[in-house]
């Protein structure tokens, strides 16, 4: 059962195309990977979708509900939450507060998202920091407190940029820990990584893009092994 639908989405930037009538369906439930060399358009999806840009062409679609003409915060009310690659907490505030902030999507009531944030706060294993300051944090707490502010919002579909980027073997392990509990809570996902690793391990299916254009879409054994995907990251002579 699909849950977000992309028709035919283009983003041009002046005279460069970062994204040329892609066309995608997410099903309710799975980890939906997007792969692509540098530059191929991948966090300009992301924008796309969450209306951080808005489309230039193309209909974006969520539970059958057209979506792209909505302001950012309006996509973020109906239940699509987002990270960032480039991680910014608000750094002088505290992992609860950073939670918190998030929470008050849902309600006004301070109590209540305190409530949240704790909630969130464990299941992320953010406890032992929770009231230290987030500029103190190093980049895989960061990372991690990313994930618990767009959960606090209570999203039903999750876009994670680069959440294992920066990060080590076991530092990645738990990352991919984290977000396949966050799918067995019900919650869909779409990740993209430059970690191929993580990505055959977490992914249902994946989309590789290239030059903003689909070049492959599959299992992740198929895509991994397409022509075209060997192309674009190894070059002509491995394809």
């Amino acid at each position: 059962m699909g849950i977000l639908e992309a028709r035919g989405i283009t983003k041009r930037f002046g005279g460069l195309t970062a994204v040329n009538e892609l066309s995608f369906a997410v099903d309710k439930g799975e980890i939906f990977g997007i792969i692509g060399p540098n530059g191929s358009g991948k966090t300009t999806v992301f924008n796309m979708i969450s209306r951080f840009f808005p489309i230039t062409a193309g209909e974006i679609y969520f539970n059958d509900r057209r979506i792209d003409a909505l302001p950012a915060h309006e996509i973020c009310k109906i239940g699509i939450g987002r990270t960032f690659q480039v991680v910014k907490p608000l750094r002088r505030m505290t992992v609860q507060e950073n939670v918190m902030a998030g929470a008050f999507l849902r309600t006004r009531n301070i109590s209540k998202a305190r409530r949240k944030a704790k909630e969130i706060i464990n299941f992320c294993n953010l406890d032992d920091y929770r009231s230290r300051a987030a500029m103190g944090l190093p980049i895989p707490l960061r990372k991690r407190l990313e994930i618990a502010r767009a959960l606090a919002t209570e999203p039903v579909l999750l876009l994670l940029d680069e959440t294992c980027a920066g990060l080590n073997p076991k530092e990645s392990e738990a990352a991919i820990d984290l977000i396949r509990r966050i799918r067995d809570t019900g919650v869909t996902i779409i990740i993209i990584e430059h970690i191929m690793k993580v990505m055959m391990g977490i992914s249902d299916r994946i989309l590789a893009i290239n030059f903003g254009k689909e070049i492959a879409m599959g299992k992740p054994q198929e895509v991994a092994n397409h022509p075209e995907v060997i192309k674009a990251y190894l070059g002509e002579a491995y394809a």
